[in-house]
């Protein structure tokens, strides 16, 4: 017995007798230590089942060492299962094809800060437009100041105090000139010359107005810049119309053409214009018209006559009433429309100007030529003699108000008589 025992332990290799005898089967033992045929049955049956299970596992071991399979991840293995981070990670494999729903994730932001995400990009445009609104803004700004140092090179100012130092009675035509002027020489670029008519009775100031221009113009533009044009003076008959008007244009075109080089604006001053023929006022608008140079562009043309002066003073003596109120509307926004239509009828000249009419002068405004011509001849301008002198002349008797028939085209007569 003892003999078939060993060899049975030689049969299994490696195996430990001590280890293939249960603890059940050592408490069988007999007292004298000797094992009965029923038992030795059984633990025979046992050591076999333990080689043969001994056997596969081995066998598998080696197969799964050669494929690189771990052991333990085996579904088929019997043995124990003890935890290791491979299969968590084959576990992990498996669920690697589910498609997993993203969380939109929270965006905080402090307290203290601008509620923009971090990872907004801001757009380019918005830096464009700041640019360009900068751009725009400087430009504006520079046209303002250009505007400034044109008007300040003609000293438009100073022409104001003149004319209305010099001037009396034509508060509102003073005005309106000198808004046009301001407008027009604010800047050196122009679609359209300037052109303006004086118009009035006689004796309420055109020429001399006209002659203020001249002056001022000539000290700040320069003396060949400014044209006085007296059409008795410089065309008296019919038989030079050929020659005036070929004189006229030729002189009209260099002093444009010199004013361009100069970067100026000149001013022609056109007296006595009711005496002008149709030729000259044909030769005056084509220059006006003249749109093919830009130097034709850029000048002022003043037209003084007396034409439609009838037509003023009938206007004047009907609504004297309103001439005194202030905050009626201008004479001129209602006298205008009527003159133009039968401006229109002498020549259509007149429909590319700015009317201006000049009133009929008070008896108090001729008062005040006598003081100013008197100063000027060195008379002492006593109240009472004034008032004699300006009691010689005729007047329009409307209400209590007294407008002058000659304005005060007679004041210097009367003062040299002194």
């Amino acid at each position: 017995m003892s003999k078939f025992t060993t060899s049975l332990q030689f049969q299994m290799g490696d195996q430990d007798p001590s280890e293939t005898l249960s603890e059940s089967e050592a408490e069988k033992r007999n007292d004298n230590g000797t094992l009965t045929f029923s038992q030795f049955s059984s633990t025979v049956r046992a050591v076999v089942r333990i080689r043969q299970k001994y056997q596969a596992m081995k066998k598998r071991r080696i197969e799964m060492a050669v494929s690189g399979t771990p052991f333990f991840s085996s579904s088929r293995s019997t043995s124990p299962k003890i935890f290791t981070f491979d299969g968590v990670v084959g576990d992990n494999s498996i669920n690697l094809g589910r498609r997993k729903k993203k969380k939109k994730g929270r965006v905080l932001f402090p307290n203290n800060s601008r509620r923009v995400p971090p990872n907004m990009e801001h757009s380019r445009a918005k830096n464009c437009l700041v640019l360009l609104c900068v751009i725009v803004f400087l430009q504006v700004y520079n046209a303002i100041e250009n505007l400034d140092d044109h008007v300040l090179k003609y000293d438009l100012d100073g022409l104001e105090k003149n004319l209305k130092r010099e001037v009396f009675g034509q508060q509102e035509a003073i005005e309106d000139l000198l808004a046009h002027l301001k407008d027009y020489l604010s800047t050196y670029v122009h679609s359209k010359p300037l052109v303006v008519s004086l118009l009035g009775p006689t004796g309420v100031g055109k020429s001399h107005l006209g002659r203020l221009l001249a002056q001022h113009f000539r000290s700040v533009v320069g003396e060949q810049l400014v044209l006085q044009y007296f059409v008795l003076h410089h065309c008296p008959s019919e038989g030079d119309l050929p020659h005036c008007t070929q004189t006229l244009t030729s002189l009209v075109s260099e002093m444009v053409s010199q004013a361009e080089e100069e970067e100026k604006i000149p001013i022609f001053i056109f007296d006595e214009m009711e005496h002008m023929s149709a030729e000259l006022l044909d030769t005056v608008l084509t220059l006006i018209l003249m749109r093919d140079n830009n130097e034709y562009l850029n000048a002022i043309y003043v037209l003084i006559s007396n034409l439609e002066q009838e037509e003023i003073t009938k206007f004047v003596l009907q609504n004297s009433s309103s001439v005194a109120v202030m905050g009626r509307p201008r004479l001129s926004k209602e006298l205008n429309p009527l003159l133009l239509s039968n401006l229109k009828k002498h020549h259509s000249l007149w429909q590319e100007a700015e009317l201006m009419p000049l009133k009929l002068l008070e008896k108090s405004h001729v008062m005040e030529c006598f003081i100013d011509e008197m100063s000027r001849e060195g008379f002492y301008p006593d109240r009472s003699h004034v008032e004699r002198l300006a009691e010689e002349l005729s007047y329009y008797s409307v209400g209590d108000r007294e407008f002058s028939r000659t304005g005060c085209k007679q004041v210097v007569a009367k003062v040299n008589l002194l």
